[in-house]
């Protein structure tokens, strides 16, 4: 079953967030808490966007998500941030399942596409992915800018 979050899923997402984080090699860069997730998920003007997996009346994978834009189609998109199915769970179609959920409220709301970003190294992933249909956006880097860097790009 796939539903919206609620309020009383973000406990478990924060977890699910910690081991994509321990899975991807980075666990000691999360910094997001419980009323974090609180706050931009639920609060008065959300941002941001999640959907859970259940399996037996038990969360075990999410989708979080937020508005793009592209100027080329003049439409909004879905930027999918981060989509994982506990190991347990894997393989019986929760993954598919919550790509298929944030497709058909892109299609009902006429936005233009969604997309994600994946690591280079994570082959389960990509092939899961290819055979959906989705591809690889060749010829574009992601640049990111931090809090650590802000400092120097703000000082007068």
């Amino acid at each position: 079953m796939i539903r919206p979050a609620r309020s009383e899923d973000v406990p478990t997402i924060l977890g699910l967030i910690r081991d994509l984080a321990e899975y991807e090699r980075a666990a000691h860069e999360v910094r997001a808490t419980e009323d974090d997730l609180l706050r931009s998920l639920f609060g008065p003007e959300p941002k941001v966007f999640a959907h859970v997996a259940e399996l037996d009346g038990r969360v075990v994978g999410f989708a979080l998500w937020f508005l793009s834009y592209s100027t080329w189609l003049g439409r909004h998109g879905v930027y999918l941030e981060d989509l994982y199915v506990s190991p347990e769970a894997r393989g019986k179609g929760f993954g598919r399942a919550l790509l298929a959920e944030l497709t058909r409220i892109a299609d009902q709301r006429g936005y233009g596409r969604v997309e994600w970003s994946v690591l280079d190294w994570n082959a389960p992933a990509i092939g899961f992915y290819e055979s959906l249909g989705a591809r690889p956006q060749e010829d574009w880097t992601v640049y990111r800018l931090t809090e650590d860097t802000f400092p120097s790009l703000t000082r007068d």
